[in-house]
């Protein structure tokens, strides 16, 4: 058994697409996964499954999503090494200790087209906000707060032309720690 962290984009925000955590962990229970584990409302499953590929996981969860829920929403599938890869090798904190507060991580659903990198790169400058681009994962520096910035799930969509959602320091980090129970 491996274990692997789904997230998912858009639940339980401003009454759209509402879930219920208990209900979301029964519909994973019923999938071939086990020790199921959800943490806050906003889409963050921590699951034990035979060794697959994400992108089959994340198809089976959005499948199962719409058929349950009767809506459909993005789903990221990690597993744990990669999100303690995402911890490990955070810029902001690697050289500049950054108040953790103010870090989130912009997960993509693939790496992005090399053409679009770097047109985002020559255009996308928001000071004081800052982003870093690593493979499928953003690093994003928010000094002001993530609700104040513009380096927002849409921005990085249209952008970068992949499936993006986002997960404050805190959350990252309660994720990994949910990996070892």
């Amino acid at each position: 058994m491996k274990t692997y962290i789904a997230i998912l984009r858009g639940i339980n925000v401003s009454g759209h697409h509402m879930i219920k955590m208990a209900e979301l962990k029964t519909m994973f229970e019923t999938l071939p996964f086990e020790n199921v584990r959800t943490y806050i409302q906003s889409g963050n499953i921590v699951f034990d499954a035979s060794p697959g590929e994400e992108r089959d996981f994340e198809n089976l969860i959005h499948d199962v999503i719409q058929k349950t829920f009767s809506f459909s929403v993005p789903v990221i599938v990690l597993e744990e090494k990669e999100l303690k890869d995402v911890r490990q090798h955070n810029p902001f904190l690697t050289g500049r200790n950054e108040d953790v507060t103010k870090l989130h991580v912009t997960f993509l659903a693939a790496i992005p087209n090399i053409d679009h990198i770097e047109k985002l790169k020559e255009t996308a400058r928001f000071l004081p906000d800052e982003w870093i681009l690593d493979g499928k994962v953003i690093y994003l520096f928010c000094p002001n707060g993530y609700g104040k910035t513009k380096l927002t799930n849409n921005f990085f969509e249209n952008k970068l032309k992949v499936t993006a959602t986002t997960r404050n320091w805190k959350t990252v980090n309660e994720l990994i720690s949910m990996t070892s129970k």
